[in-house]
């Protein structure tokens, strides 16, 4: 039997109108209405044919009703540039997530959610007590993901057909969400976590969360004194830097190039012509569109003891994907990038039964 919400759910992922979907399964829109309103029950061979079309296991339509995720919730950025279709597919694809959250919470608990409400905060006071109350260390700081999900927050992916919507963050019955675009440098990637752990810190507690310019920039304020800390970059000897020496400082708070040089600036480290003068030399250098010899891309602890205390099938990811009644490409999408691609974690095998010997009388 069809469950409404979940068709509805599966359409939004896909960023189909009914009357797409209705050219894509050969089935009446009209009907497709009534299935999403409740009013009538497809054939066997029509949930089939609308399962194929959504590229969804029948299973995942079968299965429990599911509430959506209001917009108003979601810390999208620029979301007067997000077409609706994109926008839904963001926010049906953070719902499926919050499904994966489940799974792993089942076989590895969840920490709980650990993050402060200041709403209304300077956004330089309240990193530095947020830095206080994780007890982060004064200088920079290892691992964003795993000090996010060290503190409750569950990190995923952006979706790959959402990338237009970047990173975005919601909280959902009490726990804290945050989906990243991997496919950025990781020093960029970084810089995103913080940005939206600053929208679920500063905004998210609110009544009506502050959305908008002043928003996005309140977040990137958080976001830069999060990742280097006043006292830190004050005590760093970069007064007046060149861009040579601003990269060869960066490593120190594993942030990019035009972040550091932002933050000096920021802190009146750099002169208003400095500033201008170093980001010329940066873009010159290649450091506006990408991070030369930048660190390494950081991955998700919880998301592979996850894995890998689940019970062994074909594939680790294979056999999540079979407990939540998605495909594996559905589920991967949300763990691209946080798991190391081709590693033993994503796609560690069932070791082959070794064959028994019966002796016979």
């Amino acid at each position: 039997m069809l469950t409404p919400s979940r068709l509805k759910l599966a359409r939004n992922r896909r960023g189909l109108t009914r009357e797409q979907l209705s050219k894509l399964a050969g089935i009446t829109t009209r009907s497709l209405l009534a299935y999403e309103n409740g009013t009538q029950r497809p054939s066997p061979d029509n949930l089939d044919r609308l399962a194929g079309a959504l590229d969804m296991p029948t299973a995942f339509l079968r299965g429990g009703d599911v509430d959506e995720i209001p917009v108003e919730v979601i810390s999208f950025r620029a979301l007067s540039k997000i077409t609706a279709g994109k926008r839904d597919m963001a926010r049906s694809a953070g719902r499926i997530a919050v499904m994966l959250a489940r799974w792993i919470d089942q076989r590895r608990a969840l920490p709980t959610p650990d993050v402060p409400n200041l709403v209304g905060a300077d956004p330089e006071k309240a990193a530095e007590a947020l830095r206080n109350q994780w007890e982060l260390p004064a200088g920079g700081i290892d691992n964003m993901i795993n000090v996010l999900e060290a503190h409750g927050v569950c990190v995923f992916c952006v979706a790959m057909d959402c990338r237009e919507v970047d990173a975005y963050s919601f909280v959902w019955n009490a726990t804290p969400f945050v989906f990243l675009n991997t496919t950025k440098t990781a020093e960029r990637t970084r810089f995103d976590a913080a940005h939206e752990l600053g929208h679920l810190v500063l905004h998210a507690g609110a009544a009506r969360p502050a959305r908008g310019p002043q928003a996005e920039r309140e977040a990137d304020r958080f976001a830069g004194s999060l990742l280097m800390p006043r006292a830190s970059i004050l005590a760093s000897g970069l007064r007046n830097a060149s861009a040579e020496h601003i990269i060869a400082a960066r490593s120190q708070w594993q942030v990019s190039a035009m972040a550091l040089a932002y933050r000096l600036h920021e802190l009146s480290l750099l002169t208003d012509w400095g500033y201008r003068a170093v980001c010329v030399d940066l873009a010159r250098l290649g450091y506006r569109s990408g991070e030369p010899r930048g660190i390494a891309p950081e991955h998700s602890q919880l998301i592979a003891d996850a894995l890998q205390a689940a019970q062994p099938g074909p594939s680790l990811v294979a056999h999540a994907a079979d407990d939540l009644h998605l495909t594996v490409a559905e589920l991967e999408t949300y763990i691209r990038g946080l798991i190391p691609a081709g590693g033993a974690v994503m796609h560690r095998r069932t070791p082959p039964r070794r064959p028994t010997l019966t002796l016979l009388p």
